[in-house]
């Protein structure tokens, strides 16, 4: 689920925006001044998105979004502005902003645009993970390059055999693949043995990512059709 933190002191549009994304399926965090945000921030790496109001009380919204470019060039960045102040649109982007709206808006604009600046921001990361040899999902990460895999910043232990069954479950996120396919891709199509070794294998993973592994999340089972791999706590 993607985490957004809305800073916006006006409490009527703060409620507006944060309903909205909610009822969408974002996960929002709601704070009404510049330093509260920042504070946010750095408590928490998981927030993607920032929708910033530029008129706030304190530390105002051009300055936040510029203290957060200096640390943290990818997040996602929207500011809010009046519609009568212009030339805050182009100052808010020669500070690192991503987009803007100009208030008042609709709920189909807004998430509009948070939905296309999300999209963009993973096109992004996918190409320069591709180019890093970087795996990505959620909370986990996983490397090619030297064969490491990471719960958040937990280095986790796999076997060859695991790691390769979770680089093909990361690949084809929240896509079902069956005991067979796994097989082959994992093992290879002259495989000759119990199809079983498949579901030892997800068992031990479990064992080592699950929060709980007799309550499974970040990979689920589809009885008598396979393996979907969620890299979400649902």
């Amino acid at each position: 689920m993607n985490r957004v933190l809305v800073v916006e002191d006006e409490k009527s549009i703060c409620s507006f925006i944060s309903l909205n994304l909610r009822h969408s399926g974002y996960d929002v965090i709601e704070t009404d001044t510049g330093e509260k945000a920042l504070d946010e921030l750095r408590r928490d790496p998981r927030i993607r998105m920032i929708l910033l109001d530029v008129m706030l009380p304190g530390i105002n919204g051009f300055e936040v979004c510029h203290r957060i470019r200096e640390s943290n060039p990818d997040i996602g960045i929207i500011i809010l502005t009046a519609k009568i102040q212009e030339e805050d649109k182009v100052r808010g982007l020669k500070t690192g902003a991503d987009d803007y709206i100009t208030k008042p808006f609709s709920p189909a604009e807004m998430l509009a645009r948070v939905q296309a600046l999300l999209r963009r921001m993973d096109l992004e990361r996918k190409k320069r993970d591709q180019n890093n040899g970087i795996i990505r999902s959620s909370l986990f990460t996983l490397s090619l390059d030297d064969e490491q895999f990471y719960k958040g910043d937990e280095l986790i232990e796999l076997t060859p055999t695991e790691f390769e069954l979770v680089k093909v479950l990361m690949e084809n996120e929240n896509k079902l693949l069956s005991r067979r396919a796994l097989l082959e891709s994992v093992w290879g199509k002259n495989f000759v043995g119990d199809m079983k070794i498949i579901d030892v294998n997800i068992r031990r993973i479990r064992q080592k990512i699950e929060d709980d592994p007799s309550s499974p999340q970040y990979i689920a089972t589809h009885w008598g059709k396979g393996y979907i791999w969620t890299g979400e706590n649902q």
